[in-house]
């Protein structure tokens, strides 16, 4: 069911558009990513296994995943990993396994990777946003979120979107030259987990019931509800199209409005 809050929601969705269930029998989905090469993957959490999804075939990606959360692609097509476990990795070419960062950290959640090769992911017990500099050093650029969920970046890469799950609220930053991160505020009001942007600078929040949509100025577009409440979003094929991860199924809705490129 499609939801409008104000007439701009046409503007992303088709008023015609139905969300349809790509694949079910899941315990927790999460982190949806879809590669350049045509395939989806997304994390089921409890049985720590990262899920590969490929013309209509579904596969196990990787097993004993230490219960990895978000997910996202680096420049090469290396698949980059939030598990919960306690660290970040990088999938390698050849399926050996890179540990990124581990130190101090509780159960990195998810993770979004800029133009400029850094990594900013968020660690929700630790109630922190950290960056993985191009050259491999961590450090902490926010603590004022009180729990850190899903990351995202603005289409012109210059601000971090974090939503701040205990807060019911999602904040924006400015991105400064050296990657660290300036004028934290608020954005908008919703419990959200994952979300993702457009093109346009719109805003998509998995939160209660469904996708929220929210414009670059925070103004609530609509809602995209869906059959279970969703814990995270990616654009397909050509960053087209939205694939939702919620509780036990991988849900897809057509959209008007292609992704943001980060990769």
């Amino acid at each position: 069911m499609l939801e409008e809050k104000h007439p701009d929601f046409w503007k992303v969705v088709d008023r015609n558009a139905q969300v349809t269930k790509v694949a079910g029998g899941f315990q927790f989905t999460e982190g949806p990513v879809f590669s350049r090469r045509g395939y989806l993957l997304f994390s089921d959490i409890p049985p720590e296994k990262i899920m590969k999804w490929e013309r209509g075939q579904l596969t196990t990606f990787r097993e004993k995943s230490n219960r990895a959360n978000g997910l996202t692609f680096d420049h090469q097509g290396r698949l980059l990993t939030c598990e919960g476990g306690g660290r970040v990795t990088r999938t390698e070419k050849n399926g050996s396994i890179t540990v990124l960062a581990a130190q101090g950290l509780k159960a990195p959640n998810d993770l979004v990777y800029n133009i400029d090769q850094t990594i900013y992911f968020t660690d929700l017990p630790g109630s922190k946003v950290y960056k993985i500099s191009r050259k491999g050093d961590l450090a902490v650029v926010a603590e004022d979120c009180v729990g850190p969920n899903g990351v995202a970046l603005s289409p012109n890469q210059q601000q971090l979107y974090v939503a701040d799950g205990k807060r019911r609220m999602v904040r924006i930053y400015g991105i400064r030259p050296d990657g660290t991160l300036t004028n934290g505020r608020h954005f908008a009001d919703t419990r959200c987990d994952g979300l993702k942007t457009d093109e346009a600078g719109n805003v998509w929040c998995t939160g209660e019931g469904g996708i929220w949509i929210f414009d670059a100025a925070g103004k609530h577009l609509g809602i995209i509800r869906t059959p279970e409440n969703p814990a995270n979003c990616c654009f397909g094929s050509g960053f087209s199209g939205l694939y939702i991860t919620a509780r036990t199924s991988l849900y897809h809705v057509p959209t008007k409005v292609p992704g943001t490129r980060t990769f």
